[in-house]
């Protein structure tokens, strides 16, 4: 929908560069569950490198495949505004994070597909990907996915907000923030 219809006013809106108390509890949260996910890995391959060219090696293609994930994670989302409401959506980054945003209004179960769709379907790649890979690179991919988990935090807290919307709730996400709407009565 590319237009509010009449009669829907604002009921919430999140923007998480201005509420650093909700920024702050996200990623306190994100980072227990990297801690989590790191001790789950190390049960599954312990942890043992020497600083030697493999290394270096490996830590470079860490890099260049986070980076290269950031872009899918946010295309994905772009992918899903398009879809949902025939508008491109727009990119960002901010101090923070990167971001995928659009003007248009999203019915809830849009929202929490647009949402939710990055996390689901990279961590589905990502765990047959380290299923396929040589032990070497274990700890490459599964990085990636800690990543992918930890990132997403910000989304599964955008998909809980939703939850509790109205059913007509539609959502617009500029990228920085998201504003909720219902029709009032």
């Amino acid at each position: 929908m590319n237009q509010l219809p009449e009669g829907y006013k604002e009921i919430r809106r999140v923007n998480l560069a201005k509420d650093k108390r909700m920024f702050i509890a996200i990623n306190i949260f994100a980072f227990i569950i990297f801690i989590v996910m790191a001790v789950f890995g190390a049960i599954i391959k312990p942890i043992s490198f020497t600083v030697d060219s493999k290394f270096m090696y490996l830590l470079i293609l860490t890099i260049v495949l986070y980076i290269i994930y950031i872009i899918i994670h946010e295309a994905i989302h772009g992918y899903y505004m398009k879809k949902f409401s025939g508008k491109r959506a727009h990119y960002g980054f901010t101090g923070f994070c990167a971001y995928a945003g659009s003007e248009a209004y999203f019915n809830k179960k849009h929202y929490i597909i647009i949402s939710l769709s990055p996390v689901v379907i990279l961590g589905i790649v990502l765990f047959i990907i380290n299923a396929i890979v040589p032990q070497s690179y274990f700890w490459v991919i599964y990085f990636v996915q800690m990543v992918n988990i930890t990132g997403a935090v910000g989304d599964f807290y955008v998909t809980y907000l939703m939850s509790k919307m109205p059913d007509d709730t539609l959502t617009q996400d500029t990228g920085v923030s998201m504003t909720m709407y219902s029709k009032q009565s």
